[in-house]
Parts: structure tokens; sequence; C-alpha cells
């Protein structure tokens, strides 16, 4: 019996290893990431989402033709590059950010892209300005529309709109008493009637919401 044990053991292992069902993105980046991620390096920037959540952005960004998409937080654009491989060529994209060093580089490599609307910006005052815009997609990467002005974001996503945000598994870079912001949050999404919601243990912590 032992014997036979060790047998399946070392058989299934072997299956494992050989089987094509791993983290590894074994399909295109977007023809720009490469550039932009040289240039983030450069730049300082540390702050930017990692590859794995980055593909599962363009995957639920082709699930919206024609969609209205909103990202809080551009960064230097690497997500944005994603989102934007996954949208077709009648959605539009939304992406805002305070940080004109930063943006600059989203603006260098992904600025002729007609879809995409670039925004230097602080992010209290265009939520403020915008209540009345709906999406059908919305990338909270930032503070405003997740740690601040949630309510208000929430209210700008349509009827099985997408609402994503990542780093909710513990960060290296989290200041003291953030772990405790990200706890709270997951419970107040989590007490949402008007969402259906997904938390993901994998990447850097994802939560995938849709509205009802």
């Amino acid at each position: 019996m032992v014997l036979e044990f060790s047998v399946l053991l070392r058989h299934s292992f072997h299956l494992f290893k050989s089987f094509p069902m791993t983290e590894e993105i074994n399909q295109y980046f977007p023809k720009a990431y490469t550039k932009i991620d040289e240039a983030t390096k450069l730049s300082g920037f540390t702050m930017a989402s990692d590859a794995l959540t980055c593909s599962l952005l363009r995957t639920l960004a082709a699930s919206k033709p024609s969609g209205k998409f909103l990202e809080l937080g551009t960064g230097t654009g690497l997500s944005t590059s994603w989102i934007l491989d996954g949208m077709d060529e009648n959605s539009s994209l939304v992406s805002i950010d305070n940080e004109a060093q930063f943006l600059e580089i989203a603006e260098r490599f992904l600025g002729n892209d007609n879809r995409l609307t670039l925004i230097e910006t602080d992010g209290a005052q265009w939520v403020e300005n915008n209540l009345q815009e709906k999406y059908d997609y919305i990338f909270a990467d930032t503070w405003h529309g997740k740690y601040l002005l949630l309510d208000e974001v929430m209210n700008m996503l349509n009827k099985g709109g997408f609402y994503i945000i990542d780093d909710m598994l513990p960060q290296p870079n989290w200041p003291d008493g953030h772990q405790e912001k990200a706890i709270k949050l997951i419970s107040d999404l989590e007490k949402r009637e008007d969402l259906t919601l997904t938390k993901q243990v994998w990447a850097t912590g994802i939560v995938i919401a849709v509205r009802k």
C-alpha cells in the first residue's frame, strides 16, 4: 500500500509539473508595456500594478465592448496599457492622476491612442466635478474611489459594471495603520447590497465587484 501511494504521488507530481495551468502569462504583452516598464523603473515609481493583475484587467476589459472605462490612478500607465489592450475600438478610457512626472510617461507612450483621455488632477476634485458620469468598468488604483469617496465613485458605476481594486493583501510599502484601513474597506464592500463581489487571494490581492 505504501509503495502504491508513493508511485501515485510521483505520478501526480509529474502531471502537475507538465500541466499548463500556471500563473505564467503566455499571451502577448501590450506593445507599449516594455518601454513603459523601463521608464517606470528609471522614474523611481514603485507602486505600479503587477503583470498578473494587469492581465486580469485586460481580460475583464475585453468583456465590455463599446464600454466606458475609468482608471483612478494612472501612475506611469502600465495598467493603462493593459486596459487599452483589452478594449475594443469603440470604447473609451478616462485615466486620472495628480503626479505630472509619472503621468508624462503614460502620455509619452500611450498619448496617441484616441480612445484614451489622460487627466492631471486631484482625485477628489475630479470625482466631485464628475458625479453625473457613468462607467461600465472602474479600476480604482488610488485612494479616491477606494478608501475615499467610495460611495460617490460606486454611484458612477453602471448596472452590470465592474469595480476592481488590487493591493488588498499586505504590501511591503504599506504605512503603519494601513492594514486596518484595508480590512475595513473589504468589510464595507462585503456589506453592500448593490454589489456581487469576489475576493481573490492571488497576485497582490484583488477584489472584483459587479453592480447589481
